[in-house]
């Protein structure tokens, strides 16, 4: 088992700011932090930022404005910016980017400058192992499958034991059969390590079920960081609400038992309500809501407009009277209704207010 690394490689990014000519923003005073050997996931959609965080950490882009820090040293700052070879970080890329005229040894080794050819070996078959490819060494790259060949990209990362792993989309170019196992393996092999990650992906799945944080990226700022748990169930406003998972979003207006009228009925509302709102959006998830019968005492009667089945469990699309978007409802199990039937629906647990 290899050695953890030290403590102290915390990632720092504070007001960090860059734009690509007049009038394109794309980084706005961004700030997150990452805690020593945590995996963040930094999550958004097309052209909010992600990829342009990554490489100006990674030394690949100079910043505007503002720092980068892992640990007490600086990366990039006011009059500071050290190049990629010196910052202490790996790089795992898209498709794994590995060198095709080299061994699988040779591929993990390559960044090991300044030790001796047996040590060069044995740090080699050692992450080689950490990643579930013990003796796969003499391979070619080429005799590899894809998620074999990430898993190689990854040892040759942590193989000069970084303080910090940048991994950019990595399982993109994976089957979804494939994405899983090796998102696993991932996650177990930096957890080995104890290096600090950062993990840039524009899929919610992916960053909900493998990061310890999660960083929502908005027109190139951090619109919410919080654990996946929280994340998902006390987003930060609508938008990020629907950006990170299915959601139900009703109007709603407060009444003094700390429950929100809806087109749901009563909807027991999350005590930390926000000072003085007495009305606005409630964020509900699908699988709060269940089917009943359509006289069920309690429950709001609808009609089924759609139904997708996924196997595991069921998307049932109903429409209520008084509410114009339809509301999606998770449902596990055998299927009990089809479109244009009336059925009933309630709500189970606690939602969120917004504004």
């Amino acid at each position: 088992m290899t050695e953890p690394l030290a403590t102290g490689n915390e990632l720092h990014v504070e007001g960090l700011t860059k734009s690509y000519g007049p009038g394109a923003p794309v980084l706005q005073q961004l700030d997150l932090t990452v805690p020593a050997g945590a995996l963040a996931a930094v999550l958004g959609p097309s052209g909010c930022g992600k990829t342009t965080l990554l490489r100006i950490v990674a030394g690949f882009l100079r910043a505007d404005a503002g720092t980068v820090r892992v640990g007490d040293r600086v990366l990039t700052g006011p009059g500071v910016h050290l190049p990629p070879e010196r910052r202490s970080v790996g790089i795992v890329p898209q498709e794994g980017a590995l060198f095709p005229h080299l061994s699988v040894a040779r591929n993990v080794a390559f960044g090991l400058t300044g030790v001796d050819r047996g040590e060069r070996k044995r740090r080699a078959e050692e992450m080689l192992d950490l990643v579930g490819l013990g003796g796969y060494g003499d391979r070619m790259p080429h005799e590899l499958s894809g998620g074999q060949q990430q898993r190689v990209a990854l040892a040759r990362a942590l193989a000069p034991r970084p303080r910090l792993v940048l991994l950019d989309e990595p399982f993109n170019a994976l089957d979804s059969a494939l994405r899983a196992g090796v998102r696993a393996d991932v996650r177990a092999a930096l957890r080995a390590t104890g290096a600090t990650a950062v993990l840039v992906t524009h899929d919610q799945q992916e960053a909900l079920s493998t990061a310890d944080v999660v960083a929502v990226v908005r027109d190139g700022r951090v619109a919410q960081c919080a654990t996946p748990q929280d994340l998902y169930r006390h987003p930060a406003d609508p938008w990020v609400a629907d950006f990170v998972g299915d959601a139900v979003l009703l109007p709603g207006t407060v009444g003094g038992d700390g429950t929100a009228s809806t087109p749901l009925g009563p909807v027991p509302l999350l005590p930390a309500l926000p000072a003085g709102l007495r009305a606005g959006t409630v964020m509900l998830r699908p699988e709060q809501l269940r089917l009943t019968g359509p006289d069920t005492a309690g429950a709001v009667r609808a009609t089924v407009t759609d139904v997708c089945f996924y196997g595991h469990d069921a998307m049932v699309t109903v429409s209520v009277a008084g509410h114009d978007d339809p509301v999606d409802i998770r449902v596990a199990g055998p299927l009990s209704v089809r479109p244009g039937e009336e059925t009933g629906v309630r709500v189970v647990g606690e939602g969120s207010l917004h504004p």
